[in-house]
């Protein structure tokens, strides 16, 4: 096919083209002819240009060699009708021309199939021809009888006649060679394709004007030209609005569906066609006008009538042949359902059984006949009937089952031959065969059932104990709080005292063994209204719904505590005593249920702080506390990142010369300018274990310090104090020896302090590792000494080189006489020990004097040298304490 680069070139000959057909049109003299001619030339010319254009703009490349081939086939016939008027006084009976219009006929067939093509399948085109074929020669029959027949009586050459009414015949049967490939169509090209098979319709229609217009000697019809530029001008329309449609929604490709009878009507053309001409024919024959038609109708009525009986053959194969696979389809489907467990049958829309698998037996234990014949609502549920009765009714009110089959899943309770039911899930499709049943496929689903089931339980329940879990507890408490009245719920929380030793003392095993012991104590002394949670670890959690009043519920805590404690547990072949810490926190009215549970739990940790095996009731300021901690353990942590902290150093002094000896290094914090008290900020460190960063920062900064007082001839040494999480931290001992050796501190200058209650708590770790520090030449003392009990004891296990006595032995000096011989029993035991005794809190001129008077060798305190900052250090070693003297 030829392709023009530029439309300009093809519309240009078309319109020359065109004029000169116009000029020869106005010589002879038809005024109708003219116009419609005109009329179709500009059309067609109009046609081309929206082609070409869309093309040009290549907008729409899948449809483009439809385009191209009506945009030329447009062309060519316009130059062939252009030309004819030229051609008319040749003797020929088909001119050049002629043959031009059938070369753009048939380009326009070409493009016309292209523009609706359909998957070629050798069934399909053998059907298409035969329709094409019938729909023709039915066309032809109608024609010869009602327009041909009369013409050839008339006509003085049959070879003339005949060759004149070639071109139409052809355009005939190229129009009914697209047709049936493009009307059942019904892709997103139908439109263009119904457009140009139109203009294939109208130009067959002028064409056969034209040539019994030739017979006949006369001027061609105006009423067969019209057709022809209404078809052109519809074609030249569709590009555009195909564009249109792809603007407004490029993904939507496929047409609105014409409908299953649209569809039939469509299928049933050519017998219409053959019916029609039948008609035509037997009026015809009753008439008695069917001279010179004999013959030819014979001709094509024989080869219709072959054609048929071929189709028909075709179409009983092709339907016999698709009942086979439908049978083979069903066949197949039902052992694949049963191969799984699946129940395959037919019922109609009252649920009468007609057909039904053998699988039926081996999953509910019915032998199929006794199933068929009655109706599946005796084997269902009785509370399930009704909604399966609404489903089924649904379905039956779909009007076009082929169209569009209804489908619905179905799930209910059957009953097996045994009399229990099952759960089931079932999919209902709409099944057509002679009448209108239902394909229903139902599966077993009592394990999936009892897997949900059991997931279920697991997700709330707790594995270990069996109790409700923190998940269950929780929406509980939700559901409690939202009913009405609900203000008087309790909510009590319980922790076990000492469990964490259990697990490092006999295994979680065993640990796991005593929380169902446990629980189960905690079981029986609860109402059987309660509920009662494990909420996670050692902690349970008891909701009391509405009804309980306060005392009640603190009854039950001090109840539950005494159950916990009353006897030992017995895990592991021993016995094991635990107590149990509990607090309680009541409903009030704007309380929701997660502030409810914190309460209780806040109220609980409140009970372990004070010692335990007690029960507190939550206080609004218990929160309040639990917010400043956690507030002031975030600020500790900004502390240490914003170097906040600052060293100061108070002097310890030799009290028989008054010379500085040692410094003790205390750290203060300084939150902007606030100055937060140390008692206020250790506790919250040690708890959240910031005291070990912050204590390795202490060491390392006074060891620096120190160590460069030390290269100035300075005999002085270093004391720190020690935290219990410090001591047990990792490394704890690399971390010592790392700041003595970075800052080139002897060892023997650092002296480390510990409290007594630190060598009762883990006593065997804590004695190995300050031996360790011990061993590396570092100086221990027991700090705050006389207020433990465990430490004589201590003192032979542990080479202490200091003790230091409690300022509030000191403070008794001189006031009172049990205090005084307290301290003096301190001072004669550490002398009698070889210790180094040092007094702490010393303030009032009559304590140092009672302190030398006694032997104490060291001392510090307010009246000796407040703490203060290292600057201060370096005046304070230059010179004596002469004031201190002058006071004595």
């Amino acid at each position: 096919m030829i392709r023009w680069r530029d439309p300009r070139v093809p519309l240009t000959i078309a319109a020359g083209t065109g004029a000169v057909g116009l000029v020869a049109a106005l010589l002879s003299g038809a005024s109708a002819v003219i116009v419609g001619l005109v009329a179709g030339v500009v059309a067609a010319a109009l046609a081309a240009a929206s082609l070409f254009t869309t093309l040009l703009r290549g907008t729409d490349r899948r449809r483009a060699p439809a385009w191209r081939w009506l945009a030329g086939g447009s062309v060519t016939w316009l130059v062939g009708v252009g030309v004819r008027p030229l051609a008319d006084g040749t003797p020929f009976a088909v001119t050049f021309a002629d043959l031009v219009v059938l070369v753009g006929t048939a380009m326009l067939t070409v493009g016309t199939g292209l523009s609706a093509t359909r998957p070629a399948r050798r069934r399909a085109l053998l059907r298409d021809l035969a329709d094409s074929y019938v729909c023709a020669a039915s066309l032809f029959v109608i024609g010869w009888v009602l327009l041909l027949g009369p013409a050839y009586r008339q006509a003085d050459d049959a070879g003339t006649f005949a060759a004149t009414i070639a071109p139409p015949l052809l355009c005939l049967i190229l129009a009914c060679a697209v047709g049936p490939a493009v009307v059942p169509v019904r892709r997103s090209a139908w439109p263009a394709g119904l457009a140009a098979l139109a203009v294939l319709a109208a130009i067959t229609a002028a064409e056969t004007a034209t040539a019994l217009a030739r017979v006949n000697g006369d001027t061609p019809s105006p009423i067969g030209m019209w057709p022809v530029p209404v078809a052109f001008l519809v074609l030249a329309v569709i590009p555009w609005r195909s564009r249109t449609a792809r603007a407004q929604d490029p993904e939507d490709e496929e047409e609105p569906s014409v409908g299953h009878t649209a569809s039939s009507l469509i299928a049933a053309v050519p017998l219409i066609l053959v019916v029609v001409a039948t008609a035509v024919l037997l009026f015809r024959v009753l008439g008695g006008r069917v001279q010179g038609l004999v013959g030819v109708l014979a001709l094509v009525s024989a080869s219709v009538v072959g054609v048929l009986v071929v189709r028909l053959f075709v179409t009983l194969v092709e339907s016999g042949r698709m009942r086979r696979l439908v049978d083979l389809g069903e066949r197949q489907l039902q052992d694949l359902a049963e191969s799984t467990g699946d129940v395959v049958f037919l019922c109609d829309q009252d649920g009468v059984v007609r057909e039904i698998g053998e699988g039926v037996e081996i999953t509910y234990g019915y032998r199929p006949d006794e199933l068929v014949g009655g109706t599946i609502f005796d084997y269902i549920h009785p509370e399930d009937v009704p909604g399966i009765q609404v489903a089924l009714r649904a379905m039956s009110l779909d009007e076009d089952p082929v169209e569009g089959p209804g489908t619905c899943m179905i799930s209910c309770r059957v009953r097996a031959s045994d009399g229990t039911w099952r759960p089931t899930e079932s999919v209902a499709t709409r099944h057509v065969r002679g009448e209108e049943l239902l394909l229903v496929t139902t599966r077993d689903v009592s394990d999936q059932e009892a897997l949900r089931n059991q997931v279920a339980h697991l997700t709330f329940h707790d594995g270990i104990t069996g109790l409700p879990n923190r998940a269950y507890f929780e929406e509980r408490t939700r559901e409690v709080l939202a009913r009405p009245g609900a203000s008087s719920a309790v909510v009590v929380f319980l922790d076990l005292d000492g469990f964490t030793a259990v697990n490092d003392s006999v295994g979680h095993a065993s640990g796991d063994y005593l929380l169902g012991q446990a629980a189960r104590r905690l079981r029986a002394a609860v109402r059987a209204d309660d509920t009662l949670a494990r909420w996670g670890g050692d902690e349970f959690a008891v909701l009391l719904e509405a009804g309980v009043d306060a005392q009640t519920a603190v009854d039950l805590a001090e109840w539950l505590v005494r159950t916990v404690s009353s006897e030992p547990f017995r895990v592991a072949d021993r016995d094991i005593a635990l107590t149990a810490s509990v607090g309680v926190a009541f409903a009030e009215d704007d309380v929701s249920s997660a502030d409810l549970i914190r309460n209780a739990d806040v109220a609980m940790a409140r009970a372990k702080d004070l010692g335990g095996r007690r029960v507190e009731v939550f206080a609004a300021h218990m929160h309040a506390d639990v917010v400043r901690r956690l507030e002031l353990a975030a600020d500790l942590q900004r502390a240490l990142l914003e170097n906040q902290f600052v060293i100061e150093y108070q002097p310890v002094v030799d009290l028989a010369t008054s010379r500085v000896t040692a410094v003790e290094a205390l750290v203060r914090w300084w939150r902007g300018s606030t100055f937060v008290p140390p008692e206020q900020f250790l506790g919250p460190a040690e708890d959240t274990g910031l005291i070990v960063p912050l204590s390795e920062w202490i060491l390392r900064e006074s060891c620096r310090e120190v160590a460069a007082w030390r290269a100035s001839s300075w005999d002085i040494g270093l004391s720190l104090n020690l935290s219990a999480r410090q001591i047990m931290a990792p490394r704890f001992v690399e971390t010592v020896e790392s700041a003595l050796t970075e800052s080139g501190l002897p060892p023997g200058a650092l002296t480390l302090e510990v409290i007594e209650e630190m060598l009762v708590e883990d006593a065997d770790e804590t004695i190995t590792r300050l031996s360790e520090l011990r061993r590396l030449g570092v100086r221990l003392a027991i700090d705050d000494f006389g207020t433990g009990y465990a430490s004589l004891a201590f003192l032979r296990q542990l080479p202490v080189d200091m003790i230091k006595i409690d300022p509030s032995f000191v403070s008794g000096l001189g006031r009172d006489e049990t205090l005084t011989l307290l301290t003096r029993t301190i001072v004669r035991l550490g002398h009698d020990l070889g210790l180094v005794v040092v007094a702490e809190g010393i303030e009032r001129p009559e304590q140092l004097a009672l302190l030398r008077e006694m032997g104490c060798t060291r001392g510090q305190g307010f009246l000796v040298a407040r703490p203060m900052a290292a600057r201060g250090i370096d005046g304070l070693m230059s010179t004596t304490l002469s004031s201190l003297h002058s006071g004595v």
